[in-house]
């Protein structure tokens, strides 16, 4: 199964602050929901293990997190890959980083998502509702801890 996502994230903070963040994978790594465990790796991975419920298929990913920042160009790629309880997910991502003022930075991003295994069978609109919810409060968690309060309600 594969999914495609994308959006744009602003984030009520300074480019140089949110670039920082964005390219450190214990804060990186902080910000993905239901994080049992992390472990970072070196500069630019970290591992996780995170629990998952999708519909019936319950269970922990192990997840490896993998940095890839082009500072030049402002652009983050990241990749996410692993598994467990005989599924496989792989996550490839990329957001450019710009400025839209001194005080607020956006981020526009895209997301492909491949899934194999039990988790692949619950179905499409299940694992996309799940999926939206992860993105959500992923962007919501990075706002968090770079504002130190959530962001105000769309």
């Amino acid at each position: 199964m594969n999914l495609e996502y994308s959006g744009r994230e602003e984030i009520p903070t300074g480019l140089d602050a949110v670039w920082a963040f964005v390219t450190d994978p214990t804060q990186v790594a902080s910000c993905v929901p239901d994080m049992v465990e992390s472990t970072v790796v070196d500069a630019h991975a970290a591992d996780a293990v995170v629990q998952v419920a999708v519909g019936p298929v319950r269970g922990k990913l192990k997840l490896r997190i993998t940095l890839d920042p082009d500072a030049a160009a402002h652009r983050m790629n990241m990749k996410i890959s692993g598994g467990g309880f005989g599924s496989v997910v792989d996550v490839t991502a990329g957001a450019d980083i710009t400025a839209v003022s001194a005080t607020s930075t956006a981020l526009d991003w895209k997301a492909t998502v491949t899934m194999r295994g039990p988790v692949a069978t619950v179905g499409g609109r299940v694992i996309d509702a799940q999926a939206k919810r992860v993105i959500t409060q992923t962007f919501e968690n990075v706002k968090v801890r770079l504002t130190g309060a959530p962001a105000p309600a769309s």
